[in-house]
């Protein structure tokens, strides 16, 4: 049985990981929690054979750091980062930190069921070449113009005058923004995408 702690800080995700993964007759998830801060000791108490481990999680907690103080103190516990961002430079920090495959969150369960059991046998998946793309090209001029908005701080009345969009029109490309990147609010997702270098706000 394949003992799985799944660290990620969006609760339906988290939920849905649970129950698939709860199903397999070769698995088990052992426990959860939403902030990667919280891993180290969960893995003490829990002793999982196998985490799925975010990229961002609760409170901005950088996951792949998280996963490589794990592999240091506990190496004999399998670690699977997860992200929905497409940042090719997260597959290398991966690797640095000594995770044991990467998958994206995207991907169907029977691949993430793939994963899972092949890590376990000292299998590490990782993406190939033509399985990510540059960060900007995963979005539109208009939601890229939204993004760079929020990390200038302007208000939605301001990007709306700023872009000549209407309330209606703005909130499909909030959403879609939101759908891509998997965080729960386009405040959180400028910040990090600013703070990650991976978009410029054009502040001076």
């Amino acid at each position: 049985m394949i003992k799985v702690l799944i660290v990620e800080d969006q609760t339906m995700l988290r939920d849905a990981l649970e129950h698939l993964i709860s199903k397999q007759n070769d698995m088990k998830v052992v426990g959860t929690a939403e902030d990667a801060r919280m891993a180290p000791e969960l893995c003490r108490s829990l002793n999982p054979d196998l985490i799925l481990m975010d990229v961002v999680t609760e409170n901005f907690s950088n996951g792949i750091n998280w996963a490589g103080i794990i592999r240091k103190e506990m190496p004999d516990i399998k670690i699977v980062i997860m992200t929905s961002l497409p940042e090719i430079t997260f597959i290398d920090e991966a690797r640095k930190a000594g995770a044991h495959s990467y998958i994206y969150k995207s991907s169907g369960s029977e691949h993430l069921f793939y994963v899972i059991r092949s890590t376990m046998k000292g299998i590490g998946i990782y993406p190939g070449p033509g399985e990510y793309t540059s960060f900007a090209s995963q979005f539109t001029e208009k939601e890229i113009a939204v993004i760079r908005l929020v990390c200038q701080g302007k208000t939605r009345s301001d990007m709306i005058t700023e872009l000549g969009i209407s309330e209606s029109m703005l909130k499909p490309i909030i959403t879609s923004i939101l759908d891509k990147t998997g965080f729960d609010s386009i405040a959180k997702f400028a910040i990090y995408a600013v703070g990650r270098g991976l978009i410029v706000s054009d502040l001076q």
